[in-house]
């Protein structure tokens, strides 16, 4: 089995995200709660092949040649999990609360390769 890096994305401009946004408090509670309930839930489900359960990710900066400078991108979250294939790995985010229940972009699945020995 190979291990796979899930980022979750999602855009503060997606209409998904306007639509979240226009949702009056109580309702975006109700569904708030019921996305981490079936988040939870889908953890548990696929508790077997969680390589680390990850978790929300939080501002970012960008260190390049220039130096160190706040910068903003799509990532939301991440998960790391183990499957025998990409496409099983990617599989097993079909219909995930990121999306289905949040205003969540999509779910991006990459393999996680060994380092080249030099």
């Amino acid at each position: 089995m190979k291990n796979f890096m899930a980022v979750f994305t999602g855009s503060a401009t997606s209409e998904a995200r306007a639509q979240w946004d226009r949702l009056d408090e109580q309702e975006r509670k109700r569904r708030q709660a019921a996305g981490m309930k079936a988040w939870q839930e889908w953890m548990v489900r696929h508790e077997s092949v969680l390589v680390e359960g990850g978790g929300p990710l939080g501002k970012t900066k960008r260190i390049s040649r220039e130096g160190i400078a706040d910068t903003r991108n799509n990532l939301a979250a991440y998960v790391l999990v183990r499957a025998d294939s990409h496409q099983a790995a990617a599989q097993l985010f079909e219909g995930h609360p990121h999306f289905s229940i949040f205003p969540g972009d999509a779910v991006e699945v990459m393999e996680c390769l060994p380092v080249p020995k030099g």
